[in-house]
Formats: structure tokens, sequence, C-alpha cells
């Protein structure tokens, strides 16, 4: 074969290749979206809530936002605890691995703001990731301000820590901020809840991109407007400044479990693709529930059809029969091992599941 022939024939071949991957591909995203979505067969824990509130005057009100860490064989467990006069600060309890009912409870990490601040009455929403050597806990600020609703939610503020025990603020104003996006303009709220995963760039650095919400709702007596919430992300390469903020999931209104809100979406890759679970708000339980999402590429999500992606609903009689919410999954071993809150928005504590992963 002459060399001008081979390269035409290479190069055809190659051209081929290439046609015939992007045709598989196309057709795979095709048939996953016409097959029936898959939730996780998710089994509560039979002692459940597994961390009521109660465990000392930090926690009596409630423990909400559950975000694990696990470190060797014990889960630290950072939440949203509640005093008796409503008041909320980041606390730690840890228990070991194989016992997720046996914690220590270790009170609260650092103090809320000052008068004025954007985190005046809450600390809540932990989000902890290791930079360098350093470690960053993300939290959401609640402030003062009356007749706000969701607008009072100001800033995602930032305290660090060398050890995971001993954390200190690391400034007095927020490192994240509700604007941003031109759709939402003049917005303030917004809220934590998800996790922060990394992206390896072909310079060797890594990106980084947080999931957190975007809480558009103002007060109202209709829950579409006064619940109004989008799952976001933002990029950032230190931790510090935060770019690249975009809306990747949002309210359906075909959706009567998720038609007013969507928070918390809590992702994690698999051997295909990734996947999430997050939490809902909408007309039909007029509260949270848990659902999830796949995606090729952890930006666009994919649900299936109305009621398929509903995972984790209200149920029972008890400590979650009116919401299921702030869901946190960790591996443990071959599964996923889930985390979240009941009623109340954590007044009756956190709750534990555990699944079979869905490739």
């Amino acid at each position: 074969m002459q060399r001008r022939e081979w390269l035409r024939y290479a190069t055809a071949t190659l051209a081929a290749s290439a046609i015939g991957e992007r045709t598989s591909r196309a057709a795979d995203r095709v048939a996953k979206e016409a097959a029936p979505f898959r939730v996780h067969p998710w089994q509560r824990h039979e002692k459940n809530p597994v961390l009521p509130p109660g465990g000392g005057p930090f926690d009596v009100g409630c423990c909400m936002n559950p975000f694990v860490v696990v470190q060797g064989d014990e889960y630290l467990l950072y939440y949203a605890g509640a005093d008796k006069s409503g008041g909320r600060r980041i606390c730690l309890a840890t228990c070991p691995i194989d016992d997720v009912t046996n914690w220590k409870r270790r009170g609260p990490l650092f103090d809320r703001g000052g008068k004025g601040s954007f985190d005046e009455t809450w600390c809540v929403l932990p989000c902890v990731h290791k930079f360098g050597n350093r470690w960053h806990m993300y939290y959401s600020g609640r402030s003062a301000d009356k007749g706000a609703g969701l607008q009072g939610f100001r800033g995602i503020g930032l305290a660090v820590s060398d050890d995971l025990l001993n954390w200190k603020r690391l400034q007095d104003e927020p490192v994240l901020l509700g604007d941003g996006f031109p759709d939402f303009s003049g917005n303030k709220g917004i809220a934590g809840g998800g996790p922060i995963v990394e992206l390896p760039q072909t310079d060797g650095r890594t990106r980084y991109r947080m999931y957190y919400t975007l809480a558009t709702g103002t007060p109202s007596k209709d829950l579409l407007i006064d619940q109004a919430k989008h799952s976001v992300i933002a990029e950032s390469d230190d931790g510090l400044t935060w770019t690249n903020r975009r809306v990747v999931l949002g309210p359906r209104l075909d959706a009567k479990y998720e038609n007013a809100a969507t928070i918390a979406l809590n992702p994690w890759k698999t051997a295909t693709g990734w996947r999430a679970v997050y939490a809902g708000i909408g007309t039909q339980f007029g509260a949270y529930s848990i659902c999830e999402a796949e995606s090729d590429d952890g930006l666009i999500w994919r649900r299936g059809k109305p009621g398929e992606n509903l995972a984790l609903a209200p149920t029972g009689k008890g400590w979650e029969s009116k919401m299921t919410e702030y869901p946190h999954v960790v591996r443990e071993g071959n599964k996923l091992r889930l985390f979240y809150c009941g009623n109340g928005y954590g007044t009756t504590g956190i709750g534990t599941a555990v699944a079979e992963p869905i490739s």
C-alpha cells in the first residue's frame, strides 16, 4: 500500500471509530433516558433516630444538617445543634464506624457572629473538606433580619482546623454570597448542604467544585414562592475565591414532591458517571423528601419521570412521619451509608440508612 493511500485509510478508520464512539455514547444516553429511573433500596436503621436532640444544652432543640468525615475507624459527624433559645451552632459527635448508635457528643466548635452579622442567630449546614494541610469548614449563617424569610440566610462562612477537632473562624465576613446568577438579580439567600468534589486539571492543579443551595424564595403563603430554592455549584482553586457559578438542578412543577425546591445535592462518582441524593420540597408533603438523580458529568442531571426518583419519603407515625431532609452519603465498605434528618428540620434528630450502590 502506498504511503498516501495508507494515510487516507488510517484517517478514514480513525474518523469512523470516533463517529462510532460518539454514536455509541449517544445510544447509551438515549437508553438511559428511556429506561425507568432506579433509586437505591435504602434500609433504615432500626434504632433511628441514632442521634436525637438532648445530648446537652447545645443541642436540646434539634440535631440537623449531618455532614460526616471518615477518620480511621471513626465517623466524625458535624451537625447543627439548637440551644433552648433556638440559636444554632455547629457541633461535633463521633462514633465507631461499626456502631452508629454509640455517639460521643463533643459540643459546639465555635460561636456565632456578633450583632448585625450574617450569622448572628444561626450557624448551620457544615461542609468539611481538606485543602492542602488544612481543613476547611463552610457553614451557612442566618442573620437577625426580621421578616426576611429565606433571604435572611445571606452568607456562607469559613472556619479552619488542623485536626478536625479544634476550629477557628477564618473571618467575620462570608466567603460566598447568594449573588452571581443573572436569573436571580438582587438575590441574597444562600445555604450549603452539599459537599466539595475535586476535579484534577491537566496541569496538575486541583479545581474544587462546591455544591450548595441558592435560596430565592421570599415570604409568601404560596409554598412555591416562599420555599423556592435551587441546587447550584461554584468552583475554586484555593477554597477562598469562588467563581463559575451555575444552576445544576431546580424544582419541576410536574413532580409534586419537588415543585418548590431542590436542596443539598450530594453527588458521588460511580464507574459510569455520577449519582446523587438531595432533598426536594413540594406540595405533596408540604415539606422535604429525599430524592435521587444521575449524571454523566456532575452538572446535567436526570431524574426520570415524576415519582421515579423519590427515594426516601416521609413514613410512619414517628420521627420521620412528616419530612425527610438534609441527606449526606459516605461509603462504608461495599455499601453506601446515608445520614439524614426527620420532622421539624432536625427537631426529632438524625437517622441513617444503608444501600448497595447502583453503578
